[in-house]
C-alpha cells in the first residue's frame, strides 16, 4: 500500500496534481491541512481514498478539525498542529499518541518536513508543498508504504514542480 502525505499546499492545487502525477499510483491520500481552496478537486484528482484536515488557514472549508483512522494494524491522528503548540515541538502530540493510543500522528503547520520513529509511536510531518521553511527551501512531501507483511516504511521525498531548484 502507497500513501501520499502531504500538507500546507495553501490553494497551490496545481502543485498537488503535480507531486500526485511525479509519485505515480497511490492508494490513499492524507493532507495535513492549510488546504485553503478546493477540497473537491484534491479528492477528485487523487482517484483514491483521501483524508483532510483543517488547518489555521482553513476558514471557508467545512473540514474537521482532526481525524482518527486506521492504515492497515496502525491507528492513525492526523491533525494541522496549530492547536498541537507543534512550534515548540511534538512533545505534546506524543503525550496524547500515547494516552490514547495512537501509533503513528501526521501534522502540517511547520512546514517543515519531520520523522521521529518511535518504539511506541511516530510522528510524521511531511513539511509543505507549496511554501516551504526549512533550510533548503525545497517542497517536500512524504511517501508511506506497507510492505507485504504490514509494517511501515517512510521518506520524505522533493516535489520536482514549480520550485524544483528551492527558490521561492
Amino acid at each position: 500500500m502507497r500513501i501520499l502525505v502531504i500538507s500546507d499546499s495553501h490553494g497551490c492545487n496545481d502543485d498537488v496534481a503535480g507531486v500526485i502525477s511525479q509519485v505515480g499510483k497511490i492508494d490513499m491520500l492524507i493532507h495535513c491541512g492549510d488546504v485553503e481552496r478546493d477540497e473537491e478537486r484534491i479528492h477528485a484528482m487523487a482517484g483514491c481514498p483521501v483524508h483532510m484536515v483543517g488547518g489555521n488557514c482553513d476558514f471557508n472549508l467545512d473540514l474537521p478539525r482532526e481525524e482518527i483512522f486506521m492504515i492497515g494494524e496502525y491507528r492513525v491522528l492526523l491533525v494541522h498542529g496549530h492547536m498541537h503548540r507543534v512550534n515548540r515541538g511534538v512533545d505534546y502530540l506524543r503525550k496524547i499518541a500515547l494516552r490514547e493510543g495512537y501509533h503513528i500522528v501526521m501534522f502540517g503547520h511547520t512546514h517543515r518536513p519531520f520523522i521521529d520513529i518511535g518504539d511506541d509511536v511516530t510522528i510524521l510531518n511531511p513539511g509543505s508543498l507549496s511554501y516551504p521553511r526549512q533550510k533548503d527551501r525545497r517542497p517536500t512531501f512524504l511517501l508511506m508504504e506497507l510492505d507485504e507483511d504490514g509494517i511501515a516504511h517512510y521518506g520524505h521525498g522533493y516535489y520536482q514542480g514549480r520550485f524544483a531548484d528551492g527558490m521561492i
